[in-house]
């Protein structure tokens, strides 16, 4: 009985995760620079990824999270190195 209780929790914790997620992906990142963008998807991917090696334990998520932001932050920083701006603002490519 109470293992079927702790299910339907997780499930309906699951859903609202995934309703909430859905949304900030979809709105929220309009008015983001290049740079925010790159680091939550990073932060994102390694939350998931860290959740699923970890059998969802919140540390392993979180450390995840942590090494994709930083993946993120690393594969901006790579992407910059081949563009600059002219004088007029455009972006140019190398």
């Amino acid at each position: 009985m109470m293992m079927k209780l702790s299910l339907k929790r997780a499930g309906l914790a699951s859903l609202v995760s995934a309703t909430v997620l859905a949304g900030s992906l979809t709105t929220g990142c309009a008015n983001m620079s290049d740079t925010d963008r790159r680091i939550g998807t990073g932060a994102g991917i390694g939350a998931v990824t860290g959740a699923l090696i970890s059998g969802g334990r919140p540390g392993g998520t979180a450390a995840g999270a942590i090494i994709g932001a930083g993946a993120g932050w690393l594969y901006d920083r790579e992407k910059k190195r081949h563009y600059y701006y002219d004088r007029h603002g455009r972006r140019v490519y190398r």
